[in-house]
C-alpha cells in the first residue's frame, strides 16, 4: 500500500513543489515526527505544569510560577532571545468553596454542584435563597416580563447541540447565557443566576467560565453560578412539579485590582528574513477548579516543543519563529492585546500565527484565517500530511490570543484536534494531567511543528 500512496502523493504536489522539493520536505516532516515521539519534552513539561504548579488564574501565585517555569525552560533550549512582557490583567479570586441546595419544603435541601463563573460578585454573607424560573435562552427573558422575573433566581437551561459533530460550534451555540446572562437578567430584577454547565455529557461537575456585567451600575450586578449538567437536570425535572420551590447558594468571590503579569517569549532568529515574523502560542492562565492541563497547558507546551525540535534538528529558520505563552485569555486577553499593540508599535511584520487552544487530544488538521491565494498554498500542503492523518486544511479561526494580530495580510492558524471529549473538561476540575495522553498531545507538538517548518521554508 506504501508503494501506491507515495506515488498518488507525488504526483499530486509535484506542479507545486516539484520532485526533489517533495521528497526533501516529506524526509523532514518524518524527521520532525520521529524526534517527538522517541524524544520529546512536551509531556514532562505540562506534568510540572499540572501536577507541580496547578490551576494558573490570571494574577495568582500560581499564574507566576507558570510565568517563571516556562522562561527557565525557554531559557535551557539555547534560543537567541527569552524575555517576559508585562501586562496588566485582572485579578479575581474565589474564595471559600461555593455551596448551593434545591428546596423544595422548609427542611427539605437537596444539595447540588456549582461554581461562580469568573467575574462573579458573591452573594450577600447569608447567601441568596429565592423561587426560580427556568429559561432556554436570553431572549425569552423580554417574553416572560419583569413581573414573573423580579425577585427571583433566572435558571438558564439551553443545552450544548449535541448534534454538532464540530463541538466548538455547540459550545458556542450555547455559551452566551453563560457570559451574558446575568446581566440581562438584572434588567428584570432578578436576584441570582444559574446557569446549566457548557458540557455535552451528563455529570456532577459545574464548570467555570467568564461572565460579563457590561456597563450596569454596580448595585444591579447580581451573583452568576453555574451549575452541573446533573443537576441542572434534576432542577429541571422538579420544577416541572412544584413551581415555587426554592434554590438557596452561596459564593464568597472577590474582584481586586489589576496586577502585573506577562507573557512569556522566546525567539530563534530568522537567518535571511529576521524581520518577519511567525508565532506559535497558548495561553498560560487556566481557570482553578483544574490544573489547566487541556486548556490550555497543552496548547503552551507543545508550542515550546515546535522550537525545541528545530533546535534538536539543527534547523536554521529562514524567519524569526516565536513561541508566546500568553497570560489572561480565560478573563479579560489582556495577553494576546498586549502583544499585538507592541507588535504595532514596533512595526513589526507577523505574516503567520498559530495557535494550539483546542486540547491536547490527537490532531486532525488546522483552520486558516487567510485570503484565497493564500489558503490555497496552505491546502497544496496538505498532502504532506495525510500519512499523519490530518485532513482538516479549511477556512476558519486561528485563536483568540492571536486574533488581535489580524489584519495587514497576517494569516492566522489554529490547530484542529478531535474535540469529541474536550468539553467533558473545559473549565471544570476534571481538566487534569491523567486526561492527557501522551503520545496524542506529541503528535499535535509535532503537527504544529511540521506547518511552521513549511511556511518558513516557502513563505505566504
Amino acid at each position: 500500500m506504501k508503494k501506491i500512496l507515495f506515488p498518488l502523493l507525488l504526483l499530486f504536489l509535484l506542479p507545486v513543489f516539484g520532485q526533489s522539493s517533495i521528497e526533501s520536505d516529506s524526509i523532514k516532516i518524518r524527521e520532525i515526527y520521529n524526534i517527538a515521539l522517541t524524544n520529546g519534552k512536551s509531556y514532562d513539561w505540562l506534568r510540572h505544569l499540572s501536577n507541580s504548579i496547578g490551576g494558573r488564574l490570571s494574577g495568582s501565585y500560581n499564574a507566576q510560577l507558570a510565568v517563571d517555569y516556562t522562561k527557565k525552560e525557554l531559557d535551557s533550549l539555547g534560543l537567541d532571545k527569552v524575555w517576559l512582557q508585562e501586562v496588566m490583567v485582572p485579578k479575581w479570586t474565589r474564595g471559600v468553596r461555593e455551596y448551593a441546595y434545591i428546596e423544595t419544603i422548609p427542611g427539605s435541601a437537596t444539595p447540588v454542584n456549582i461554581c461562580a463563573l469568573g467575574g462573579s460578585i458573591a452573594t450577600p454573607e447569608g447567601g441568596t435563597k429565592a423561587e426560580v424560573i427556568e429559561v432556554k435562552g436570553i431572549e425569552e427573558l423580554a417574553a416572560i416580563g419583569e413581573n414573573k422575573i423580579k425577585g427571583k433566581i433566572v435558571f438558564f437551561n439551553r443545552p450544548m447541540n449535541a448534534t454538532n459533530i464540530h463541538t466548538f460550534k455547540a459550545y458556542g451555540g450555547a455559551v452566551d447565557q453563560r457570559a451574558n446572562g446575568a446581566a440581562e437578567a438584572s434588567k428584570y430584577g432578578a436576584v441570582g443566576v444559574l446557569v446549566r454547565s457548557m458540557n455535552l455529557s451528563i455529570d456532577e461537575y459545574p464548570h467555570a467560565g467568564s461572565m460579563y456585567y457590561g456597563d450596569i451600575a454596580e448595585d444591579q450586578k447580581i451573583p452568576a453560578a453555574a451549575i452541573s449538567t446533573k443537576d441542572a437536570e434534576y432542577l429541571s425535572s422538579v420544577l416541572k412539579l412544584q413551581k415555587d420551590l426554592k434554590v438557596y447558594f452561596k459564593m464568597n468571590c472577590e474582584t481586586h485590582p489589576d496586577v502585573k503579569s506577562y507573557n512569556v517569549i522566546g525567539e530563534i532568529t530568522g537567518s535571511q528574513y529576521p524581520d518577519e515574523y511567525i508565532v506559535v502560542g497558548g495561553h498560560l492562565d487556566s481557570w482553578d477548579l483544574g490544573d489547566g492541563s487541556h486548556d490550555d497547558g497543552a496548547g503552551c507546551v507543545q508550542s515550546m516543543e515546535v522550537l525545541r525540535l528545530f533546535k534538536e534538528m539543527g534547523y536554521k529558520p529562514k524567519r524569526s519563529i516565536r513561541v508566546v505563552l500568553f497570560m489572561n485569555e480565560e478573563n479579560g486577553l489582556r495577553g494576546g492585546l498586549k502583544y499585538a499593540e507592541v507588535a504595532k508599535e514596533k512595526s513589526e511584520d507577523h505574516i503567520f500565527a498559530l495557535e494550539s487552544d483546542s486540547g491536547g487530544f490527537t490532531p486532525r488538521g488546522f483552520t486558516f484565517h487567510a485570503d484565497d491565494v493564500q489558503l490555497e498554498k496552505l491546502q497544496n500542503w496538505s498532502p504532506l500530511f495525510a500519512p499523519y492523518y490530518l485532513h482538516i486544511f479549511k477556512e476558519g479561526e486561528g485563536g483568540a490570543d492571536i486574533g488581535p494580530l489580524k489584519g495587514d495580510g497576517t494569516v492566522l492558524a489554529g490547530l484542529q484536534p478531535d474535540s469529541q471529549r474536550y468539553f467533558d473538561y473545559h473549565h471544570a476540575a476534571t481538566d487534569t494531567f491523567d486526561k492527557i495522553n501522551k503520545r496524542e498531545l506529541e503528535l499535535g507538538a509535532a503537527s504544529m511543528t511540521s506547518l511552521i517548518y513549511l511556511v518558513d521554508k516557502y513563505g505566504l
